[in-house]
């Protein structure tokens, strides 16, 4: 719409600006598989399962250049004459500064999703935990056995080359294999061994007889204290 006013065209342009942004983040949550266990010979045991997922989301948006404002120029519309005419068209009186609202936008976003998932069957849950525990009792029976019959071999090896003489000098590394192999003498059967036989000391007098007062146990005449004494 235009008109003349004092020689002057004046045309109505008005004009209308929005604008807006619109910004969307979602978080997708991915539902992972149970953790299995195996525990060998075909036995695999599904237990519950904790998924903890978390997030950081950020957003700037800013517009170039930065103009935090603007200056609106004042016409000179005065009309002294009053002939219907601004004596001075186009004539800038001052200018008046106008925010326009620029500014910079920042988001942040901190959090964490959780999904917590079990199986609903507890019963094949507690099946599959006993035939583990089965299969694990049995593989320590068959580790002790085999750990039995090396302890078995090794004391029946080191004990035959002990009866030859044969063993492992005290500074070799493999002394220790058969350091606490003891070799002794089956029951029955009795080893060489020497007697000590102590000393007999001599005898320095002669044994003294019984005295007797019969002639007879004498074995010659009785005879008086005087006559034995004579010459």
């Amino acid at each position: 719409m235009s008109a003349e006013v004092g020689g002057v065209s004046a045309t109505a342009a008005p004009v209308a600006n929005s604008s807006g942004s619109v910004t969307n983040q979602a978080i997708q949550v991915l539902q992972g598989p149970y953790i299995t266990n195996t525990y060998g010979s075909g036995i695999q045991c599904q237990g519950p399962t904790l998924n903890f997922t978390p997030y950081v989301t950020g957003s700037a948006s800013a517009t170039k250049p930065y103009e935090p404002y603007y200056y609106d120029p004042v016409y000179d519309m005065r009309d002294m004459d009053e002939d219907g005419a601004p004596d001075n068209p186009g004539s800038v009186l001052y200018t008046v500064p106008v925010r326009t609202g620029q500014k910079d936008n920042y988001n942040l976003g901190i959090g964490f999703s959780a999904t917590w998932s079990r199986p609903l069957d507890k019963k094949l849950q507690d099946q599959c935990k006993e035939a583990a525990q089965a299969n694990i009792d049995l593989m320590k029976q068959t580790t002790a056995n085999k750990r039995l019959d090396f302890e078995i071999a090794r004391l029946k090896n080191c004990g035959e080359l002990m009866k030859q003489g044969i063993m492992f000098h005290p500074r070799s590394p493999y002394y220790k294999v058969c350091a606490d192999v003891v070799l002794k003498n089956p029951p029955g059967v009795i080893p060489p061994h020497v007697h000590a036989i102590p000393s007999v000391s001599k005898q320095t007098s002669m044994p003294v007889s019984p005295v007797s007062v019969r002639a007879e146990d004498l074995g010659g005449p009785l005879r008086t204290k005087q006559e034995a004494s004579s010459p």
